[in-house]
């Protein structure tokens, strides 16, 4: 598991309003985003891998319908394995969340 140690803090502004007993006034207030690389990494990742496994699953299509189901069978074979992937960067910035918690 990370640490927080690891994470870029960057605060960001936001208006609330509060009630006052004479008037209404909005309030700036700063609240910590967390930006880690990783995590960033990780969604483009799996970005990549999901774009690439639609394009395979495209290329199977256009294979199946030219008659060529070992082409297309190795196209979603290919398929198959960015989605995994593209799964597994998913598993683990879910696990990078889920530890900021």
């Amino acid at each position: 598991m990370e640490n927080h140690s690891q994470y870029k803090f960057k605060k960001m502004s936001h208006t609330e309003t509060t009630s006052a007993p004479d008037k209404t006034t909005p309030v700036k207030t700063e609240t910590p985003v967390i930006l880690a690389k990783e995590e960033i990494d990780h969604h483009l990742q799996a970005a990549k891998h999901h774009e690439e496994a639609a394009k395979q699953h495209r290329e199977a299509a256009k294979q199946h319908e030219a008659g060529n189901h070992d082409k297309a069978c190795a196209c979603t074979v290919k398929a198959h394995g960015h989605s995994a992937m593209a799964q597994e960067h998913q598993t683990e910035d879910i696990k990078q969340h889920a530890s900021v918690i």
